[in-house]
């Protein structure tokens, strides 16, 4: 049975520090569109594959030609990357929000919230903001260290993480989610089944996203999700991972490997490389990867089986996600687009064409420019148009 701490799962992380050919500069957004121009890939990177494993080929290495083949496909591939993460346990049908405070604001609503993660367990505090009206409106999960930078309550942070304090003045219902969790609870078998803590929090924001489809204020077909860096892993996870997402924002995470940049750490322990064959003392320090701090636990597995993060974004499809990209100077540039065509392809093959965006700005740090983009994305996606 799972038993989990009080406080949010959350991975216990050192602070992570910190083009489509489009910049924010040369776009011409429009207010109540999101521009389709982010949704091709330069001329250079057009129709480019690199030596990323074929999404349609199984792993008899026959060829994927039909929409039923690419069921089967996808089938294969969530049992192949849940075998190596550690398989979720079951979500819940209605996880319950318990409201802690109440305030009424000039423009919405806003609750702090404890949430139920696992049956039974709850964690706080999170954010639950509702705009006017009678709804159903529109929902976003914003994951990120804490509630309250995207809940609006930080005001070094405002136009850059207020993302929830942002999206609901645009009409939607968002719920923010932050916490810590101690890696040392990761391995005992007395608290849960061995599941990568970037997993684990894939699941927790999965329960988040039925949390949400179960309020009366809330559309339960239109409900998206959006992070940045860490809350761009953590979003990335959770979309592909479940369906329950419509669409997803995210935020420079790295959405291929990069183990040259220190940002791109999905080797470490409270990612994907913990080993639950040692004890917490016996993790592998953190920093790069190099011979004398070898890879380890399901990321040593995932390169050794010469896996790529492109095979999880082929769990989107077709539902149509953005890549909020840093450019040089962050963890996501143009030259993506080379792992991003795979979906494209694939989404093309299901009679779906502009699923995949991304907007690129000039460092890992979002802007107000790029957050526009990401909100205009969700927008058009998940807000109904005449």
């Amino acid at each position: 049975m799972w038993k989990f701490v009080r406080h949010f799962l959350v991975v216990m992380l050192i602070s992570v520090s910190a083009s489509n050919g489009l910049t924010q500069e040369n776009a011409t957004p429009s207010e109540s569109a999101f521009d389709i121009r982010f949704f091709a890939p330069p001329a250079e990177y057009d129709g480019q594959y690199g030596d990323y494993r074929d999404l349609l080929r199984f792993n008899s290495g026959a060829r994927v030609q039909s929409t039923e083949d690419w069921r089967r496909r996808r089938q294969e591939l969530q049992h192949d990357w849940q075998e190596v993460l550690g398989p979720w346990p079951d979500l819940m049908e209605a996880p319950q929000l318990k409201y802690l405070e109440s305030e009424v604001l000039s423009e919405y609503a806003q609750h702090q919230v404890s949430l139920e993660i696992a049956p039974g367990v709850f964690s706080e505090p999170h954010y639950l903001l509702i705009p006017p009206g009678r709804g159903p409106f529109p929902a976003v999960v914003v994951p990120w260290y804490n509630a309250e930078d995207s809940a609006g309550l930080n005001p070094a942070v405002f136009e850059k993480l207020d993302f929830g304090a942002q999206l609901v003045r645009r009409g939607f219902v968002v719920l923010c989610l932050g916490g810590t969790l101690n890696i040392k609870d990761v391995r005992d078998p007395k608290l849960f089944a061995p599941v990568q803590p970037l997993s684990l929090l894939a699941y927790t924001a999965a329960n988040a996203q039925r949390a949400l489809a179960n309020m009366p204020e809330v559309d339960s077909q239109r409900i998206g999700i959006m992070g940045h860096s860490f809350g761009g892993k953590w979003a990335m996870f959770a979309a592909c991972l479940h369906d329950g997402f419509a669409c997803a924002v995210w935020g420079d995470p790295a959405i291929v490997w990069k183990e040259t940049d220190p940002n791109g750490n999905y080797w470490e322990k409270w990612y994907l490389g913990y080993d639950f064959e040692r004890g917490p003392s016996e993790q592998r320090r953190p920093g790069l990867v190099n011979m004398e701090n070898p890879r380890t636990g399901a990321y040593r597995r995932l390169i050794d089986e010469k896996r790529n993060l492109h095979e999880l974004h082929a769990l989107m499809a077709p539902r149509p996600f953005l890549v909020s990209g840093g450019g040089s100077e962050g963890q996501d540039g143009p030259e993506h687009w080379v792992a991003l065509n795979h979906t494209i392809r694939l989404n093309r093959l299901l009679g779906f064409e502009n699923r995949v965006a991304m907007t690129i700005r000039n460092g890992h740090a979002p802007t107000p420019e790029a957050n526009e983009q990401a909100f205009q994305f969700l927008e058009y996606h998940l807000q109904k148009r005449p």
